[in-house]
C-alpha cells in the first residue's frame, strides 16, 4: 500500500474498532467475534507502529494510559457548572413543582433522572473528538483531568453520527461497586486501610498523576447534559437521546433510569421506586434529579447565583436504623491489630439482619461519645460493613458509663500498644497470644499459602487446646494418631490431612513466604520478593535500602519485613521449617533464561501443544511474570481457544499485545 492507502486503512480500522467497542461496553451487545476483533486491532497496531505519523491522538489502541501529570491545570468553565438545590423531604418537591407550574405559561414536562454518587465532569468535543475534560471545582473553574478521563472505556474518544461541531457534555464519573470491592480486596491483601466509599475513591482516582493506574481501576461514566451554541435539541430529554446516538453512555429509559412526566404524582412514583430499588444497582446513587424538560422554559425560569431554578435534587435518606448497643467486644487479628465491634440488638437494614457493626478504632468510639447500652443509629451506605454513625442522646440511660477502649488484650491480657501515626492498638504478644497464633496457622494452611486440606479453624483450635501445636512449624510433627483422636475426625479425614501436610513441602518459595504471615506481605508482594531476593537467608539479611529498591516494595513493607526477622522466635520457626523440607529458595531450572525478563503475561483459553500449567512454567523459567488478571502493566495476553471474552475485551481496551500459543513458543525457541 502507498501512504495514502495506509492512512485510509488506519482511519477505516479506527472507525470500525470504535463501533465494536461501543457495542461491547455501552450496548453490551458484541457484533463481532473475539478473533475478528483481535485481528483488526493487531492490524491497526502494526500500521500505527510502522507509520506513527498517521496514528490518531484518540486511536482505539491508546486507551491504556501511562502519561504522568505533575500538575492539573485550572480551567475556567465556558458554561458555569452550577450545583443543584437539595431537598430532603417530598414536601419540598411538591412546593418546588407547584412554584414551577405557576411560573410556566404552559404545562411543564419534567425529566426525572438518577442522582449518581460520583464526580461531576464536563467534557468538551470539537469535530467529534474529545478535547478536554474538566472537574466541577467551584462551579466557575475546575481542574483539567483529560489524560485520566481518556482511560475510561465508556467515554468515547471519537463520536459518530450527526453531532455538533463544538459542544460540551456533562455527567458523573463513578466507581462501579464490583471494581471498588476488588480494589479493597487488594488493599486488604497488602494489610492496608480500606477505602471508605466509592464516591471519594472515584474523586481521588481522577486526581492520580499516573493515568495507567486510573485505567486499571475501571471507572465508569454516565453523560447526559449537553451545552453549546448550535444544539438541535429543544429539550433535555431529546438532548440525552441525541447524545446516545453520538456514542455516549446515557441513562437508559428502558431500565427506568430516566423518564418524563407531567404531574407531581408521577414524580413521586419515580422517587419511591428508586428509593426501594437503588440497592440493586451496580453503582451508588444518593437521590433523584428533577428538571424542567423544555430548554425555553428553563431559560425563562433562570438561575440564582448558585443553582438553576428549573431543577432540584431529592436526596435519599441514608439507609439508617436505630437499635440498642448491647456491648462492645474486641477482635484480635493475626497481626495483633485490635478491632472494636459493636454487638447490637438485631435489626433489619438494607434487606439484611444486622447484629454487629464496626467501630473501627479507639478514636471512633471517642468521637461518637459512646456509652454503655446507648441507642445508636446504624448505616450501611457506601461502607464495607454496617457502622454506627451517631448516638440518640435523648435515650441515653441515666448514669450510663462511657465505653472505654480496653488497655489489655482480650485474649492474653498483654498491655496494648499504639504506635505514633497508626489508628489501631496492637497486642505485642506475637508469640504468646493464642488468638494471633491460631489465626496465623489458619493463614499458613490457606489455599494460596501452603494449601493444606483437612484442617479447618475448629480442628486448629482443638489441636492448639490439646497442646499438639503451638505454631505452624508444629504441623509437620503431627501424626495420624494425633489427628484421628480429635473429636469428629474419621480415619479418612486424618489420612488426607497428613498427606496434604506432607505434599505441602513441595510448595514453592513464594507461597511459603506468603504463608509466614509477615504484615503487609500479601501474595503478590511475596512473589516479587522471592523473585528478586531469591532465598530466605538473603531476605533475612536484607537492610532497608535493599528492600525498598525492589519494585513495589515501600517503606511500610520494608520496615515490617525487618521487624519480622528481628524476632528470634520467627527465625527459629523458619529454621525448623527448613529442616522439615520446606522450600526457602527460588529453584532455577537448568534450561532457564532471561528471554522474557521484565515481561508480564496473562494466559487464557485452551491450548494444543502445551498445557496452561506448562505455559506458566515456561514463562517463569524464561524470566517472565505470570498474573491472573489483565492490567496496564500486562505485556502479553497468550490467547488459546475458548478464551474468556472479558479478558479479550480488557486486553483490547488497554492495548495489551495478544499472541497465540505458536507466537509465544517462537519467542522462547
Amino acid at each position: 500500500m502507498n501512504k495514502s492507502e495506509i492512512k485510509e486503512r488506519i482511519e477505516q480500522l479506527s472507525t470500525s474498532l470504535r463501533q465494536h467497542n461501543y457495542n461491547y461496553y455501552v450496548l453490551s451487545a458484541p457484533s463481532i467475534s473475539d478473533f475478528d476483533f483481535d485481528h483488526l486491532l493487531k492490524e491497526l497496531e502494526q500500521l500505527e507502529a510502522a507509520h506513527p505519523e498517521f496514528a490518531e491522538e484518540n486511536s482505539p489502541t491508546k486507551r491504556v494510559g501511562g502519561d504522568i501529570t505533575k500538575k492539573f491545570d485550572t480551567v475556567v468553565h465556558e458554561y458555569p457548572m452550577l450545583s443543584l438545590s437539595n431537598s430532603y423531604s417530598q414536601e419540598e418537591i411538591v412546593e418546588w413543582e407547584t412554584r414551577i407550574h405557576k411560573l410556566s405559561a404552559t404545562t411543564p414536562t419534567y425529566v426525572c433522572e438518577l442522582k449518581y454518587d460520583g464526580v461531576a465532569i464536563g467534557i468538551r468535543y470539537e469535530n467529534g473528538k474529545l478535547k478536554q475534560a474538566v472537574t466541577r471545582g467551584d462551579g466557575t473553574k475546575g481542574e483539567d483531568v483529560t489524560t485520566n478521563v481518556r482511560t475510561i472505556k465508556t467515554i468515547p474518544l471519537q463520536l459518530k453520527g450527526n453531532f455538533p461541531e463544538k459542544f460540551e457534555i456533562r455527567g458523573e464519573i463513578f466507581f462501579p461497586l464490583t471494581n471498588f470491592n476488588r480494589l479493597n480486596e487488594l488493599k486488604e491483601e497488602l494489610g492496608e486501610d480500606l477505602y471508605a466509599n466509592p464516591r471519594n475513591t472515584a474523586s481521588g482516582t481522577l486526581k492520580l498523576q499516573n493515568s495507567s493506574v486510573v485505567a486499571e481501576r475501571g471507572l465508569d461514566c454516565y453523560l447526559y447534559g449537553v451545552y453549546g451554541e448550535s444544539l438541535v435539541a429543544q429539550s433535555h430529554s431529546q438532548a440525552v437521546t441525541n447524545a446516545g446516538r453520538w456514542g455516549f453512555k446515557t441513562p437508559d429509559p428502558t431500565k427506568n433510569m430516566i423518564t418524563t412526566c407531567t404531574t407531581i404524582d408521577e414524580i413521586m412514583t419515580f422517587i419511591n421506586y428508586w428509593d426501594k430499588e437503588r440497592g440493586n444497582l451496580p453503582f451508588e446513587i444518593d437521590g433523584i434529579v428533577i428538571k424542567v424538560d423544555n430548554y425555553i422554559q428553563q431559560d425563562d425560569l433562570g438561575s440564582t447565583a448558585k443553582s438553576p431554578r428549573w431543577a432540584i435534587a431529592y436526596k435519599f435518606k441514608a439507609e439508617r436504623v436505630e437499635t440498642t448497643l448491647n456491648e462492645v467486644t474486641y477482635q484480635v487479628g493475626r497481626t495483633g491489630a485490635i478491632t472494636p465491634v459493636a454487638n447490637l440488638e438485631p435489626v433489619l437494614l438494607a434487606g439484611t439482619k444486622v447484629k454487629r457493626a464496626s467501630l473501627h478504632n479507639a478514636d471512633q468510639i471517642a468521637k461518637l461519645d459512646l456509652h454503655e447500652h446507648d441507642s445508636v443509629y446504624v448505616e450501611k451506605g457506601g461502607e464495607i460493613i454496617p457502622k454506627i454513625i451517631a448516638v440518640n442522646f435523648d435515650k441515653r440511660q441515666q448514669g450510663a458509663d462511657p465505653v472505654e477502649f480496653i488497655e489489655n488484650c482480650p485474649e492474653c491480657n498483654t498491655e496494648l500498644v499504639r504506635k505514633e501515626g497508626e489508628a489501631h492498638h496492637y497486642c505485642p504478644n506475637f508469640v504468646g497470644c493464642a488468638t494471633q497464633i491460631k489465626a496465623r496457622i489458619e493463614h499458613f494452611i490457606s489455599r494460596k499459602a501452603m494449601d493444606i486440606d483437612g484442617l479447618g479453624p475448629e480442628t486448629i483450635d482443638l489441636l492448639f487446646k490439646q497442646g499438639l501445636i503451638e505454631n505452624y512449624a508444629d504441623l509437620y510433627l503431627l501424626t495420624f494418631q494425633d489427628i484421628v483422636e480429635l473429636e469428629r475426625m474419621a480415619d479418612k479425614s486424618a489420612n488426607n490431612a497428613i498427606k496434604s501436610i506432607t505434599e505441602s513441602k513441595n510448595i514453592p518459595f513464594e507461597s511459603v513466604l506468603f504463608a509466614l504471615g509477615i504484615r503487609y506481605v500479601g501474595e503478590t508482594v511475596a512473589k516479587i520478593l522471592a523473585k528478586h531476593i531469591k532465598n530466605i537467608e538473603a531476605l533475612i539479611a536484607a537492610d532497608f535500602d535493599t528492600l525498598i529498591n525492589v519494585e513495589e516494595i515501600g517503606d511500610k513493607i520494608a520496615q515490617s519485613i525487618i521487624l519480622f526477622f528481628e524476632s528470634q522466635t520467627n527465625r527459629e520457626i523458619i529454621g525448623r521449617l527448613k529442616e522439615y523440607g520446606l522450600s526457602f529458595e527460588m529453584i532455577v531450572a537448568e534450561d532457564a533464561s532471561d528471554l522474557l525478563i521484565d515481561k508480564t503475561f496473562v494466559i487464557s483459553g485452551v491450548f494444543e501443544k502445551v498445557s496452561r500449567k506448562e505455559l506458566k512454567e515456561l514463562i517463569e523459567k524464561n524470566g517472565g511474570k505470570n498474573t491472573g488478571s489483565i492490567s496496564a502493566k500486562t505485556n502479553y495476553l497468550v490467547a488459546g481457544e475458548k478464551m474468556g471474552p472479558a479478558k479479550l475485551a480488557k486486553a483490547t481496551d488497554l492495548g495489551v499485545k495478544i499472541i497465540s500459543e505458536d507466537e509465544f513458543l517462537a519467542m522462547i525457541s
